[in-house]
Order: C-alpha cells, then sequence, then structure tokens
C-alpha cells in the first residue's frame, strides 16, 4: 500500500502580483467575523500597500500547499506593554481550514521573526471568544499569558488572549 505524502506548505513572500487578490479573497464576513467585519476595497488596497512596504519591520507571506494558495501569514513590529516586538496574524482560506494549515504556517512564521532578529518575543492576540486561532497558538507552541483588550481595528475594542514565544532566550 502506497502512502500519501504530506503535502508541501511554503512561506512565500508577500508581492504585488498576488497579495492583493489574496487579501480580498479574505476580506468576508466569515473571515473578519472576529477582526470587526470586512474592510472596504480601498481599505484593503491600502493594507496591501503596507504589506509590501514593510521594510525591515517585518514581512508578510502568502501561504502556499503543493504551489497553491492557502491564505497568508505575518510578523510586524508593535509596541506592547512598553516592549518592541512582533506581532504576527493570519487567515486561511475556508476550503484549506480543519487540515492544521494556520498551525504549521505560524511555526514557519515563528522561525521566520526568530531569523529576523531585533525582537526578543513574538506575540498573537486571537480574540478570546475564537477557539480555532487560539487552538493555533497552542499546537504552534506559544505560551498563554492571559487576557487583555485591544484595539483592532481603530476604534474597535475587544478580548483577546495574549500569546507569546521566546524567539532569543537571552
Amino acid at each position: 500500500m502506497e502512502r500519501s505524502q504530506a503535502p508541501e506548505m511554503r512561506l512565500e513572500p508577500w508581492s504585488e502580483d498576488d497579495g492583493l487578490a489574496l487579501l480580498l479573497r479574505l476580506n468576508t464576513p466569515e473571515m473578519t467575523a472576529h477582526l470587526g467585519g470586512p474592510e472596504t476595497e480601498e481599505k484593503v488596497a491600502d493594507r496591501h500597500r503596507r504589506y509590501l512596504a514593510l521594510d525591515g519591520k517585518g514581512q508578510m507571506f502568502r501561504i502556499t500547499l503543493d504551489g497553491r494558495t492557502a491564505g497568508s501569514i505575518g510578523f510586524w513590529e508593535t509596541t506592547w506593554q512598553g516592549e518592541q516586538v512582533w506581532e504576527t496574524g493570519w487567515g486561511v482560506l475556508p476550503e484549506f481550514q480543519g487540515m492544521g494549515v494556520a498551525a504549521g504556517a505560524a511555526r514557519l512564521v515563528i522561525e521566520k521573526a526568530r531569523a529576523a532578529g531585533r525582537h526578543a518575543h513574538l506575540h498573537a492576540f486571537p480574540a478570546t471568544n475564537h477557539g480555532a486561532s487560539n487552538a493555533v497558538c497552542r499546537k504552534a507552541g506559544f505560551t498563554l499569558r492571559g487576557e487583555s483588550t485591544v484595539e483592532y481595528p481603530k476604534g474597535n475594542w475587544h478580548a483577546c488572549n495574549d500569546w507569546r514565544v521566546t524567539l532569543d532566550p537571552s
């Protein structure tokens, strides 16, 4: 009996060519329910431009499985409780959900953030009631630090969990 191989997961750097189309596919009521809802096309285009311009202050990626686009993930600089840290977030297209894509991509992005240096910690802030994203953090090796409140998008405060990975043990 032949065993099927697991699909090859890769993080492809964000690009002008395919990034905007992916953001538009992720900008649905179902995909943004825990983020304040869909953005206007103009705001999505602004987000795409910001992702392209991170320039050392983080990096965004397209998640691929065997070359097929499955979602996005990245890390960027933020200040959290007085400390400069990396923050991460992800979105996996519905047809790829429930397959371990987000947790696998989160493990890969941890290594990318570690390699980038600059900050000792990588944080994720999923909504407290978003079971799937909290499970991703647990499966990817983040440590739950407790509940907090974050503003995202601007003007929208919500309860979240503060998950953290130590990138630099010193």
